[in-house]
């Protein structure tokens, strides 16, 4: 087949990017072409996206390659993280800045929420994991205080199918991203508007839902006149970028035991399975179950991830010492072992700011002595949340009766060899890191689906295998990993 070209946009929670996805009917080409910060923007006491700004930074990529690349493009498509949400007016505008899913203004909403509808009630029809800050939360806050932008909303939008909007003018709901919300009937993948009514929410607002690797349709004719393509059909790829990152996994087919570690901001780490599991057990563990694509489940956990890390480095960088990720790495490996170690999804680390003074304190109030220097900081990062994943993944095995050995790490978070190494330490297991770029492959090769360049994700993940040099690390050292765990399990929540 002739080469196809895609652009595919990847919004994370710290930056942005334009990833042209050039793909000839066997392997695939990838080259950043744009990138942009991203982060939460304070206003008066609350945290907002700057979603007008992130628009015009997917035009300044579409004109790059519309104007000065001369690019035909096959499909555009764009890939965010999950549950926070845009209202648009009746009279198609935007209401509003989209609140940031870390803004303190969901603070105890789960409880709320609950003193309403059952958490056992909740979890029986979605099957999600409960985060304070999912959609249906951040719904009900609005409806508590009687939200103007609520009572005039056409329609709700989560940030993907938000773009695609102002792309394409067509309102819909992507189902990856929607399953994100809370808000879905795990079973039959649709709203469950009974749960809706039940908290208030105005269910008029509710989107269609189209499948991951669907055409939403053509760009708008001032926007194809304004940045110079013609003929570009805007796709629902798999809008959630934890889905594009899981749709990629260059797993061989007919196996089923390995799983995935979706590694950047944050870390989602679980299975891919036919359907829903929707047990006490699972609840009790707190697992969730989000869409994925070809009609499968991410059965997984939500995990901190390097944000941790993230946040330490913002805070050095504050007091002007600007050290990378890779050198960080280097001061991490040179520390002293299992000197401290904390509960990365403690809820006191999911703030923005002062993050090595949010682990300093931790260890004061667990009796452990805090990290003396910035590669101890990070080393113990890296190794509380090696020791998070071995967790999870006795969970998973204890969940699913799946006798995993392979865990394949995916995304930016790859790039920390040493991460991949006490992971594989810790767990016991091989890991097999790569892709890097992950969330912008997956994204792409639901375009190639939806365009036809692409009978099937297993036929995508073949030409994933074929394209991209995977790392392996083997479990090595071990010393001091059992106790480690026992001391982790007495720090750990579910």
């Amino acid at each position: 087949m002739a080469e196809q070209t895609y652009l595919a946009f990847d919004l994370g929670a710290e930056s942005g990017r334009g990833v042209l996805g050039h793909f000839d009917g066997k392997r695939f080409r990838l080259a950043e072409i744009h990138r942009f910060p991203n982060g939460p923007v304070r206003v008066i006491d609350a945290l907002h996206w700057d979603a007008l700004g992130l628009f015009n930074e997917i035009k300044r990529a579409l004109t790059d390659v519309g104007r000065q690349r001369g690019e035909q493009l096959a499909g555009v498509a764009v890939d965010t993280w999950g549950v926070d949400l845009a209202l648009i007016g009746q009279d198609d505008v935007l209401l509003g800045n989209p609140y940031h899913y870390r803004d303190a203004r969901f603070d105890g909403m789960l409880e709320e929420t609950f003193e309403r509808v059952p958490r056992e009630e909740i979890f029986a029809i979605t099957g999600l994991q409960f985060i304070q800050f999912n959609t249906l939360y951040q719904l009900v806050r609005m409806v508590n205080e009687d939200h103007p932008a609520l009572e005039t909303a056409g329609r709700m939008l989560h940030m993907p199918d938000l773009f695609a909007w102002l792309m394409t003018g067509r309102a819909v709901s992507e189902y990856t991203i929607a399953s994100t919300s809370q808000m879905l009937d795990a079973r039959t993948c649709q709203w469950s508007v009974p749960l809706l009514e039940r908290l208030g929410i105005p269910t008029a607002i509710l989107p269609q839902i189209l499948e991951p690797g669907t055409v939403i349709g053509p760009m708008l004719g001032w926007l194809a006149e304004e940045v110079g393509l013609t003929d570009v059909p805007v796709i629902a790829s798999a809008s959630h970028d934890t889905a594009s990152a899981v749709a990629s996994v260059p797993a061989e087919p007919d196996r089923d035991d390995w799983c995935y570690i979706s590694s950047g901001t944050w870390s989602l780490m679980g299975l891919e399975l036919d359907g829903p599991r929707i047990t006490p057990a699972v609840l009790q563990r707190n697992f969730t179950n989000e869409g994925g694509v070809a009609g499968t489940i991410r059965f997984l956990k939500n995990i901190a991830g390097l944000y941790l890390v993230q946040q330490c480095r913002a805070a050095w960088r504050l007091e002007g010492d600007d050290l990378d990720y890779d050198e960080l790495t280097t001061l991490a490996a040179q520390a002293e072992p299992f000197a401290a170690l904390i509960d990365p999804d403690d809820t006191s680390f999911l703030g923005i700011g002062q993050m090595p003074q949010r682990i300093a304190d931790y260890c004061h109030r667990t009796g452990q002595t805090p990290p003396d220097s910035k590669g101890g900081f990070v080393r113990c990062v890296l190794e509380s949340l090696a020791l998070r994943y071995r967790q999870v993944l006795d969970w998973l095995c204890e969940l699913t009766d799946r006798d995993i050995r392979t865990v394949h790490i995916v995304g930016g978070g790859t790039q920390n060899q040493l991460l991949s190494q006490l992971t594989a330490d810790a767990t016991g297991c091989t890991v097999v890191a790569g892709p890097v770029e992950a969330t912008a492959l997956g994204n792409v090769m639901m375009q190639a689906i939806a365009t036809g360049g692409l009978s099937s994700v297993a036929a995508g993940r073949q030409a994933i295998r074929d394209t991209f040099e995977l790392q392996t690390f083997t479990p090595g050292g071990t010393a001091g990993w059992d106790e480690a765990r026992k001391r982790f399990e007495d720090l750990s929540t579910v």
